[in-house]
């Protein structure tokens, strides 16, 4: 995987403090165990608001872990490119889906460590369900699902109990989405 900023040597000591200032600040907790193991997919839920991806940038400082995420190809077009790419970014194109199922798939295959955040929702626009290309990834890497979320209710953000597939699609969705059940994006009307 491509050379980000959180391995980026003075900026991330930077990004540290920046990050542990703008969270104490807000009053936003870090709540939950991170996924002990050293590859899964992070989904993040419920993603409602632009502000979802800096809180998730700084809790992965805070925590100090790094973490690829998925966006649209347009985020990386121009020279903010190189930008989004060195924050993690892998840009998607949401027109030819099984490729980045298949291309996580074999990055996960590649490497000794990995985190990929995919929001399931695809979108900060209302949904009624979920892309289910994490779930696909996570099966074919034979990798767990870490289950983060934002409560902007609570200003809280974290993790739920790591989600270990069982290859029944329908079930193991109804099970995932079931933690989120009370957990209130910025704009709750958006989520679910």
């Amino acid at each position: 995987m491509q050379y980000t900023v959180f391995k980026t040597p003075v900026f991330r000591h930077i990004l540290l403090f920046l990050s542990w200032s703008w969270l104490t600040l807000g009053n936003w907790k870090i709540v939950g165990e991170v996924p002990k193991e050293k590859k899964f997919v992070l989904i993040a839920a419920p993603h409602t608001s632009n502000w979802d991806f800096p809180l998730l940038m700084a809790m992965a400082c805070m925590l100090r872990f790094e973490i690829y995420w998925m966006g649209k190809d347009a985020l990386f077009a121009g020279p903010f490119g190189p930008f989004m790419r060195w924050l993690g970014g892998i840009p998607i194109d949401r027109r030819n889906t099984n490729n980045v199922v298949e291309a996580t798939v074999n990055a996960f295959n590649r490497s000794e460590q990995l985190i990929v955040v995919i929001p399931p929702e695809g979108t900060r626009s209302k949904v009624r369900v979920w892309k289910t290309g994490f779930y696909h990834i996570a099966v074919g890497a034979n990798v767990p699902i870490g289950l983060s979320f934002l409560d902007f209710s609570k200003k809280e953000g974290g993790f739920m109990p790591t989600f270990y597939p069982t290859g029944n699609l329908e079930s193991d969705i109804d099970t995932i989405k079931s933690y989120y059940r009370d957990v209130k994006g910025k704009y709750p009307n958006l989520g679910r």
